[in-house]
């Protein structure tokens, strides 16, 4: 019995990383600057939906802050407390910003509520000016972001892009605003940016729960990565299969490979590499194969 371990680490990949880093880190920057701009024009413009999104960008920054220092622990490799290394701390980020999202859309829905029931006019020509502004910060950070792969960049790039279809809707119901008189509008346009967030925070909680939950990789299909195993000489079958992946990125096999028992250890090393060679045309970079002949008794096969 022989088994071969092997992690493949790319230089590419280390770019990947420090990219991650970087566009976590601008829109962390941008977040908290024009935070403080949205404050004192929600409260220059009277617009319930600005001084809400100014407050909601407030929390965001502070968890921004916090995804962007745990993308920079998650390049750390593998020690003594961590066999995989710290690529799963790029997670907590994400479940910590969607989290944020999550309770600051349910309060922005409260506050709304009030403002229907007690509407106030807004000065439309500052929320027009301010959505502007807002059209152009944050679509700088989402078109930084959108380049990345990390399920921490795409929590990010929701928060951001959130934040430019916002500021597209205040932009339009500004313009409506400078000719009818129709204060309502502010109110139901937060509630309506709010349900939007919701809606996908869920969808990205779903996402890193499935990854901490070590669901096989959904752009991997794991039937037809096996059957492409099955065909390669001397492989006569499969067991105690494993696929799940670190951080959306990263992806780990493990596996039991059964061959004859006359194969010869130049025929076993060239299967190995085959099976390697499979694997990475699937984006699996981690890959552990486990050697058996067909006379052994493994007492994972049905696992």
């Amino acid at each position: 019995m022989a088994s071969q371990h092997t992690h493949h680490t790319h230089h590419t990949h280390h770019h990947t990383h420090t990219d991650s880093t970087s566009n976590i880190r601008l829109a962390f920057f941008m977040n908290f600057f024009f935070a403080i701009i949205e404050l004192f024009g929600g409260l220059y413009t009277n617009s319930v939906a600005i001084l809400s999104d100014a407050l909601h960008d407030f929390g965001d920054s502070i968890s921004l802050g916090v995804a962007w220092y745990l993308q920079k622990i998650s390049g750390k490799g593998r020690d003594k407390y961590y066999s995989y290394g710290y690529k799963r701390f790029s997670l907590l980020g994400a479940l910590f910003i969607s989290v944020v999202l999550l309770v600051g859309s349910i309060f922005v829905i409260k506050e709304c509520i009030e403002r229907i029931m007690h509407p106030q006019e807004p000065n439309a020509a500052g929320m027009f000016a301010l959505a502007i502004l807002g059209i152009v910060v944050n679509g700088i950070a989402v078109l930084r972001l959108q380049k990345g792969n990390s399920i921490n960049e795409r929590a990010v790039s929701l928060h951001m892009l959130e934040d430019v279809l916002g500021w597209a809707a205040v932009l339009v119901v500004s313009i409506v605003m400078m000719f009818i008189e129709l204060p309502i509008l502010d109110p139901l346009l937060s509630i309506g940016i709010s349900i939007w967030i919701l809606i996908n925070v869920y969808r990205n909680l779903k996402a890193t729960f499935h990854i901490f939950l070590q669901q096989v990789p959904q752009n991997i299909n794991l039937e037809q990565l096996q059957q492409s195993i099955r065909q390669l000489d001397h492989v006569k079958s499969l067991h105690d299969i494993h696929l799940w992946t670190l951080n959306g990125e990263e992806n780990i096999l493990t596996l039991h490979v059964v061959t004859s028992k006359n194969i010869t250890p130049e025929q076993q090393g060239r299967l190995k590499a085959a099976i390697r060679s499979v694997c990475s045309q699937a984006d699996i970079r981690h890959v552990t194969i486990e050697m058996e002949t067909d006379n052994e008794v493994c007492e994972l096969v049905n696992c």
